[in-house]
């Protein structure tokens, strides 16, 4: 089993909490710079010529950024853009466009497999420690905390082979949450509103894009979720991606996040630790 980190190896970020809907309150405060990076966001397209009497088929998949929903709706991409008021649905949702898409909310609490192996590359050379990390991954996940289920369904009478089948899968389900149950028994690291498991990993199990394919229970406990605060431990940055939030926060220094928001794979801006990140704090796109 990976070491679960003693949580007194965060015991130099949590006096730094800012205040609640701001970067620092997120990533902490103190750092020189901060980096705002917006999730991407899902769009389809569907088939125009359905006949009606069956449900229409995607003909077209992608991913957009913040910048396509803006030149559809007629709103403004700036560091503090919101989702709700760049889309004009509060709460959020999926909504059509007038040239025939569907466009869907970017993900919350989750930063991109790819994105996050892409920030790799930036975060490497701003540590002296890319082999001691400190991942800490929320508690209140459903799947982390015994909270989700899931359940299987046949149609008419299955057979006893079907039957065998399913007593495995709920055999295998209760092996794999004891193990997830026991890898994370340890004691939490407290954030304000939120708690996580503190986790020792590498930089390296990031840089694939592929980990959560290939990671299991012995080498990453919360295999399928990516960190919601992850550091090194030389403090020199840290990467933050709260549960309720649309985009993940990188604090560190003015070169990491200058390269950061230079990098055209990202959507990113610059923002201040005590910038207003809530809904309201978009007063651009406001109404």
């Amino acid at each position: 089993m990976p070491p679960l980190a003693a949580v007194h190896r965060g015991d130099w970020l949590r006096p730094r909490a800012g205040a609640w809907g701001t970067a620092g309150g997120v990533a902490g405060t103190g750092f020189e710079a901060y980096a705002r990076l917006l999730h991407p966001v899902h769009a389809h397209r569907e088939d125009s010529d359905a006949d009606g009497r069956t449900p229409p088929s995607i003909v077209e998949e992608r991913s957009w950024r913040w910048a396509d929903v803006a030149a559809r709706t007629g709103r403004r991409i700036h560091p503090l853009v919101q989702w709700t008021r760049l889309s004009g649905h509060e709460p959020p949702r999926g909504f059509a466009t007038a040239d025939g898409w569907t466009v869907h909310p970017p993900e919350e609490g989750r930063l991109d497999p790819v994105l996050l192996a892409a920030l790799t590359e930036h975060l490497r050379p701003a540590t002296t420690t890319p082999s001691d990390l400190l991942a800490a991954v929320w508690n209140g996940w459903g799947d982390l905390n015994g909270g989700s289920a899931s359940a299987s369904f046949s149609v008419g009478e299955p057979t006893a082979e079907e039957i065998r089948a399913l007593q495995q899968q709920a055999r295998d389900e209760r092996l794999r949450r004891a193990a997830i149950a026991s890898a994370l028994s340890g004691p939490l690291f407290e954030w304000p509103g939120r708690e996580f498991h503190l986790m020792s990993v590498t930089l390296d199990l990031f840089a694939d894009p592929d980990w959560m394919e290939t990671t299991s229970i012995e080498t990453y406990p919360a295999s399928g979720r990516t960190p919601q605060m992850l550091w090194p431990e030389d403090h020199t940055w840290v990467l933050a991606t709260e549960i309720d939030w649309d985009a993940t926060i990188v604090a560190g220094t003015r070169t990491l996040i200058a390269d950061v928001v230079a990098d055209h794979r990202f959507e990113a801006f610059e923002v201040s630790a005590d910038d207003d990140l809530s809904w309201t704090g978009d007063t651009i796109n406001h109404g």
